[in-house]
C-alpha cells in the first residue's frame, strides 16, 4: 500500500510538472504577440486546461491498456516509469526545451515494463487490435504520430496561414492585427483545452494502471470498505476521482507558468503577429483535438512547434531561427531512448535494494 501511495505521488508531481513544463503550448504564441500578458495567458491556459482534461478518457485507455501487457507491470513498474518522466521533464525544462512531457512517460513505461519482464521484448505491445477491432499498441499509438502529427503541423500551419494571407490581401495591417488580436484569444483557448484534453488524461491512464495492479496482485485486498474506490477490476475503467484529480492538478502546474519555455517558444524560434499567432494555434489545436477523440496520445508540444515553424517558414525561410529549431529537435529524438533508459535503470535499482 506504501508503494502505491508513492505511485500516486509521483503521478501528481508528475501532471502538475506536465502543466507548467507545457504551459507553452497552449499560450506561448499569445504571449510573443502582446495580446496577453504572461499572467493574464497562464491564468487562461489553466482554466481551458481543467475543462479539457475533463472532456474524456480515450487518451487514458490508450495509456492504461494498450502499450504494454498489463500482467507484467508491477506498482514498482509504474512508479519507475513517472520518476524517469519526471527527471527527463525538470531537466528539459531547466534548459528550456519543449520537450515531450507524453513521450517521456511512455519512454519511461517502456522501460520499467521490460525491466520489470527480464528484458523480455514481448512485454511491449507493437501493434495489435482490441476486442472492438480497433488499433492499439506502441506502432499505431505512439511511433506512427509521433512522426505524421508534426508534418501535419507543419504543412497545416502553413497552408492555413497563406491561405490567410491570400484572404487579407487587401486588408490593412491596423485591421489584421485588431481582428486577430481577438481572434488569437479563441485560438489560444481552444489550444489550452485540447492540451488539457490530451496531456491530463495521460496521467489519468497510468494512475488507473496503478489501480488495476494493486487489484489484480492483492495490493488492495485488506483495504477497509471506505476505500474501496481504490479497486479497478478492468484497465481501461478510468475512475471519475482520477479524472478529478488530474484536471485540477495539471490546471495548478499550468498557473504556476512555465516562462523559460515561453521564451524560447514564442520568442526565440519565430517572431509571431497576432494573425499568425492565431493560424499555429488553430492548426495545432484541430490536430490535437482529433487525436484525443480517437485516443491518440500525441505530442502537444511537437504539433505546435511545427505548426510555428510552418507558419514563421511562409514568411521566409530564415524567418525561422533554426539553430533554436536545432536545439529542440534533439530533445525530441533523445526523449524516447533516455527516458526508457531511465525507467530500465530504476526499476533495476529499486528492486536490487528490496522495494
Amino acid at each position: 500500500m506504501t508503494l502505491f501511495l508513492l505511485v500516486l505521488l509521483a503521478a501528481l508531481v508528475f501532471e502538475y510538472i506536465n502543466g507548467f513544463h507545457d504551459t507553452a503550448n497552449a499560450i506561448a504564441t499569445v504571449v510573443s504577440t502582446k495580446v496577453l500578458t504572461a499572467r493574464q495567458a497562464i491564468l487562461m491556459a489553466a482554466f481551458f486546461n481543467l475543462i479539457g482534461a475533463m472532456a474524456g478518457t480515450a487518451v487514458a485507455k490508450t495509456i492504461s491498456g494498450g502499450l504494454v501487457e498489463a500482467g507484467a507491470v508491477t506498482m514498482l513498474t509504474v512508479l519507475c516509469a513517472l520518476l524517469g518522466a519526471i527527471i527527463w521533464n525538470i531537466f528539459t525544462w531547466w534548459l528550456g526545451l519543449p520537450s515531450s512531457s507524453s513521450h517521456a512517460l511512455i519512454g519511461g513505461l517502456c522501460g520499467a515494463a521490460l525491466a520489470t519482464a527480464g528484458g523480455k521484448w514481448s512485454v511491449l505491445i507493437w501493434s495489435a487490435t482490441d476486442k472492438h477491432g480497433a488499433a492499439v499498441g506502441l506502432w499505431p499509438k505512439v511511433v506512427l504520430p509521433m512522426f505524421s502529427s508534426p508534418l501535419i503541423g507543419f504543412v497545416g500551419g502553413a497552408l492555413l496561414m497563406w491561405t490567410l494571407m491570400i484572404v487579407l490581401r487587401k486588408t490593412t495591417p491596423r485591421m489584421v492585427n485588431l481582428i486577430f488580436g481577438k481572434a488569437q484569444l479563441f485560438s489560444a483557448a481552444f489550444m489550452a483545452y485540447g492540451h488539457g484534453k490530451n496531456d491530463a488524461q495521460k496521467t489519468m491512464g497510468i494512475i488507473t494502471l496503478a489501480l488495476f495492479t494493486g487489484t489484480t496482485t492483492g495490493v488492495f485486498a485488506d483495504i477497509p470498505e471506505w476505500a474501496s474506490f481504490l479497486r479497478v477490476a478492468e484497465f481501461k475503467d478510468i475512475p471519475y476521482w482520477v479524472v478529478i484529480a488530474c484536471a485540477i492538478t495539471m490546471a495548478a502546474g499550468t498557473a504556476a507558468g512555465g516562462h523559460r519555455i515561453i521564451r524560447t517558444m514564442g520568442h526565440k524560434m519565430v517572431k509571431l503577429q497576432p494573425v499568425q499567432g492565431f493560424a499555429a494555434e488553430t492548426t495545432a489545436a484541430i490536430i490535437i483535438d482529433g487525436a484525443s477523440m480517437i485516443g491518440v496520445p500525441v505530442s502537444t508540444t511537437h504539433v505546435i512547434s511545427t505548426s510555428i515553424m510552418g507558419v514563421g517558414a511562409t514568411k521566409r525561410l530564415s524567418a525561422v531561427k533554426w539553430g533554436v529549431v536545432e536545439r529542440i529537435l534533439w530533445a525530441w529524438v533523445l526523449t524516447l531512448p533516455i527516458t526508457c533508459m531511465l525507467g530500465y535503470g530504476l526499476e533495476r535499482l529499486l528492486s536490487a535494494v528490496g522495494m
